[in-house]
């Protein structure tokens, strides 16, 4: 499973803040229209406690000519609020936009450089929740965050000087019971963001559920399972209606809270400021202003606190993304590798050990094994021998728990992994095709490759002829994992994709063993092109297939126990000869 490790708020602003250094001059300058917006909302009052105080006192004093040149001014002042709000709402949530781009590529380059072991505990739906869903809150809260406490702040320092020059203890009444407000509602969101992180991870498993149920819908359909996962669907869709109506509970407390400490707030300007009216403490236009300059204060907590809700979503969205971006790179680059270059293929297991990370479940222990350039290796065994086990600690999938592995005489933590990998072709029983065309998939193994050499690889893995029959050739889209061609089709593009790779080490990961007949003859006859001047493993069920390799060990979980070619084998009648005799049996 993935780690949910949790971080506290301060720790995740931290984190997050350098994402604003490449577009600091977009952030000060949102600053600086958040500061005309918030000047040009707070001169309103003023304008509307001298017109009341002028009227009172004297007609004389107010003016046609006065008001007019008042509406003027206000008039320039929206015109310079609208402008700012502008800026504010296009290129401040572009800003936002650009952080969650670079947020969602770094996540996206450190899942790359995540072992199999992360993998392997993790589900796809998850990690694809994390980098989409998960982020797409970010952009809000990325441009919304600075802006609103900015504003907020301005807007209460501003508001406090102008109320308590009108009315110093009635300012004082005001801002006892801000704080009062600010601390509950503080409360209520510490609860808001559990309910958010438990609808988030709830999301994940949704997704999970919803992929591994179509990707398999073959499968569901042939045991004629449709309602069990409606069943199993509806089970996780209702848990995550739950967890939406917990949180729907903490939003309806908050607004709740928030609406009653305006009406406190409200009821102490109404009865104190009326009494300081009749007692001659308060003018009334300076009520009037007040009075509009705490609804102002009211409606600027207000929106800070409904941010509140944004703000941990947000913040949520930045947590699932660290806990990414915190996942240990179990297989890194040491810091003094070098580069494989023109590898012989002489391969030494050196007393090597292995167990999972994960489970810790031993594997093999101090195996040797040496395997000299250009020689073809089968491995056979027992399920559950570690025969996919070994090959995968060649390209360093895994990292060998005791022991080296080196590659011409030197341990493969030397090498970069680029370079190491580089050297190794796989061709394996489960082959992956990418959603696309056959020339991209084939083009995958070097991308620099030239059509024409794509086409040569082709050939050389038996797949020219079948391909040329698509529809588009080798333009014809085949679908997601090549769900539109037959296993032995799959299999030769997968091969030809290594052919163009042309690595001096194979790999060969019971390739036909999912094949019928006829595909295995003719991948066999492929695969046998491709080992030809080239280190091979080979991994294999099917002993015909390895008949004819320069050595054949027999891997169990004690080990190597017998090792010899062909005849050599049969003649000692271990467990070698036992499975050859089994499989003829079987025919």
């Amino acid at each position: 499973m993935m780690e949910n490790k949790e971080y506290k708020t301060g720790t995740l602003i931290k984190r997050f803040l350098p994402y604003y250094r490449e577009h600091k001059v977009v952030l000060l300058t949102d600053l600086f229209c958040a500061s005309l917006t918030t000047i040009c909302e707070m001169v309103l009052p003023l304008i509307m406690r001298y017109i009341t105080n002028a009227g009172l006192a004297s007609t004389m004093t107010l003016t046609v000519q006065t008001v007019l040149r008042l509406g003027i001014l206000y008039l320039g002042l929206r015109v310079i609020d609208s402008i700012a709000n502008f800026y504010m709402a296009d290129v401040g949530h572009v800003m936002g936009a650009g952080i969650e781009t670079q947020m969602r590529n770094d996540a996206y380059v450190h899942l790359q450089k995540l072992s199999n072991t992360y993998y392997n505990n993790t589900k796809v739906g998850q990690i694809m929740g994390r980098i989409t869903n998960d982020l797409f809150d970010v952009t809000e809260f990325a441009h919304h965050c600075p802006e609103e406490f900015f504003i907020g702040a301005l807007k209460a320092v501003i508001s406090f000087i102008i109320l308590a020059r009108i009315n110093v203890l009635l300012t004082v009444i005001i801002f006892i019971i801000v704080p009062i407000m600010i601390l509950t509602c503080m409360t209520l969101n510490r609860r808001m963001r559990s309910a958010f992180s438990k609808q988030r991870y709830q999301i994940g498993e949704l997704n999970a559920r919803i992929e591994d149920s179509l990707l398999g819908q073959k499968v569901v359909k042939a045991f004629t399972n449709e309602s069990i996962e409606n069943e199993k669907f509806q089970k996780d869709n209702h848990r995550f209606y739950l967890i939406k109506k917990e949180t729907y509970k903490y939003m309806a407390a908050f607004q709740t809270t928030t609406r009653m400490f305006d009406g406190i707030m409200y009821l102490a300007v109404v009865v104190a400021g009326g009494i300081f009216m009749i007692k001659g403490l308060v003018q009334p236009g300076d009520l009037v202003a007040y009075m509009l300059y705490v609804t102002t204060l009211i409606a600027t907590i207000r929106r800070i606190i409904e941010f509140a809700e944004q703000f941990q979503r947000g913040i949520t969205g930045i947590e699932r993304f660290l806990q990414i971006m915190d996942a240990d790179i179990e297989i890194f680059d040491e810091p003094d590798t070098v580069e494989l270059k023109d590898p012989k293929g002489d391969i030494l297991f050196e007393n090597v050990s292995f167990s999972y990370p994960d489970d810790h479940n031993q594997v093999f222990r101090h195996l040797n094994l040496h395997i000299k350039p250009g020689e073809k290796v089968a491995i056979v065994g027992p399920s559950g021998g570690g025969k996919t086990t070994l090959c995968n600690l060649l390209p360093r999938f895994y990292d060998v728990t005791e022991g080296r592995i080196m590659v011409d005489g030197r341990d493969i933590k030397e090498f970069s992994l680029k370079s190491l990998r580089n050297s190794i072709g796989m061709v394996q029983q489960d082959v992956y095709l990418f959603s696309g065309s056959v020339y991209d998939n084939i083009i995958y193994g070097r991308l620099e490759a030239t059509r024409e050499e794509v086409m040569a690889a082709a050939k050389m893995a038996g797949a020219d002829e079948f391909i040329r029959e698509l529809k588009d050739g080798y333009d014809t889209y085949i679908g997601e994992r090549g769900v539109k061609l037959s296993g032995g089709q799959k299999q030769r593009i997968s091969i030809a994709r290594v052919f163009l790779k042309n690595p001096p080490i194979m790999i060969m990961d019971e390739a036909t063993s999912a094949l019928d007949n006829e595909s295995e003859f003719e991948v066999a006859k492929s695969l046998e092109k491709l080992s030809r001047g080239r280190t091979t493993l080979t991994i294999a069920h099917r002993l015909s297939s390895i008949k004819n390799s320069d050595r054949i060990l027999v891997l169990t979980e004690e080990g190597i126990v017998e090792e010899g070619n062909h005849e050599e084998l049969l003649k000692q009648g271990g467990i070698y000869y036992h499975f050859y005799t089994t499989a003829n049996e079987l025919k």
